[in-house]
C-alpha cells in the first residue's frame, strides 16, 4: 500500500515531485492491456499516478475499479478524478463509500464537462454547482486528501481572471490541499498565477500541469477546447513540420524539456504529466529532466 497521501508526500520531498496522468480506455477488453501499460511506464519512477473519469454508466464503475487496480498493482499512491457536475449528492457519496473501500486516499476533485447526452440535470436543481461544493463534501466526509484544477491562462468558462482566481482560492478554503494546472506552453503564464494566488492567500502547492505536443492538429482541437495559448514561435515552427511526424514529437520534447528546466529552476514543485496514455515522449523528457 502506498506510504504517502500525496500532500504529505509533496511536503516531505528533497526533490522535484513527478507524477503521470492517464484516461481510461473506452472500450472494456482493452483494460488488461492499459493496466499493463501502466506498469511499464512505472519503470520511470513517477510518485504517484492520476485516472481520469469517465462519469457515464459503466465508465464510471470501471474508472473506480481501475483507480483502485493501477494503485494496487503498481504500489503507488493513485489520484481517482471525480467529477460532479452530472451526479446527485447521494451518488457522489456512493462513490466515495467505493473509492474508500478500494483503498483510494486521494482524488483530483474537477466540476467536470455538461454531459453531451443531455442528462444533465438544470443548473437550479443541481447538488454540486461548482468544484469547490465538491471538495466541501469530501471534507466533510473525511479520509482523502484532494487536488484541484488551477488555471494559469484562466479557465475559459470564466469571465476574467481575477474572478477564476477567486474560484480557485473558494476551492482552496473549501479543503483543497494541492493543485494541477491546466496545460500551458510558456513557463512566465504559471509563475504569474502562482504569485497572484500566492498574494491572495493561497499557500498550497501547485504543480504545473505539462502535455507533450504529439501531433499539430490534435493541439490545435487541445487548446480551443481549454483556451489555452500556443506561443507564436512554437506555433509557427509546429505549423512548418506538421506533416513531418517525428519532427512534430522532437520538438515537442526539446520544448517541454526547455519549458520543465524553466519551471523547476523557478521553484515549481514538480511536474504533473498529461501523458495522453503514450510513453516515448514523457520517458525523453524525463531522461532529459534527471541528466541535469
Amino acid at each position: 500500500m502506498p506510504e504517502y497521501d500525496i500532500p504529505e508526500l509533496l511536503a516531505a520531498a528533497k526533490r522535484p515531485i513527478f507524477s503521470f496522468e492517464f484516461f481510461l480506455p473506452k472500450a472494456p477488453e482493452d483494460l488488461d492491456a492499459f493496466v499493463a501499460f501502466v506498469r511499464g511506464i512505472v519503470g520511470l519512477s513517477p510518485d504517484y499516478l492520476t485516472l481520469t473519469y469517465g462519469a457515464g454508466g459503466s465508465a464510471r464503475e470501471r474508472t473506480i475499479e481501475t483507480a483502485g487496480r493501477l494503485q494496487r498493482e503498481t504500489g503507488l499512491p493513485t489520484a481517482a478524478h471525480l467529477t460532479c457536475i452530472a451526479h446527485t449528492r447521494a451518488e457522489i457519496s456512493a462513490i466515495l463509500d467505493r473509492l474508500r473501500a478500494l483503498g483510494i486516499r486521494n482524488i483530483v476533485a474537477l466540476r467536470g464537462d455538461e454531459p453531451k447526452d443531455g442528462t444533465a440535470l438544470p443548473p437550479g436543481r443541481r447538488d454540486f454547482a461548482h468544484a469547490s461544493d465538491l471538495v466541501r463534501v469530501i471534507r466533510e466526509g473525511g479520509g482523502f486528501r484532494t487536488a484541484v484544477a488551477a488555471y494559469p491562462e484562466k479557465h475559459p468558462e470564466s469571465p476574467s481572471p481575477e474572478e477564476d482566481l477567486r474560484r480557485f482560492a473558494e476551492k482552496i478554503a473549501a479543503g483543497g490541499d494541492w493543485a494541477v494546472t491546466q496545460l500551458f506552453f510558456d513557463a512566465r503564464d504559471y509563475f504569474s498565477f502562482v504569485r497572484r494566488a500566492r498574494e491572495a492567500g493561497v499557500a498550497v502547492p501547485i504543480i504545473p500541469g505539462i502535455m507533450p505536443v504529439t501531433g499539430y492538429p490534435q493541439l490545435k482541437r487541445f487548446v480551443a477546447l481549454c483556451g489555452t495559448r500556443i506561443p507564436p514561435e512554437l506555433d509557427e515552427r509546429l505549423a512548418s513540420i506538421q506533416h513531418d511526424p517525428q519532427a512534430v514529437v522532437a520538438h515537442g520534447i526539446d520544448w517541454a524539456v526547455r519549458q520543465c528546466r524553466a519551471l523547476l529552476d523557478g521553484g515549481a514543485p514538480g511536474i504533473h504529466f498529461y501523458t495522453l496514455n503514450r510513453s516515448h515522449s514523457t520517458a525523453e523528457i524525463l531522461s532529459r529532466l534527471r541528466r541535469a
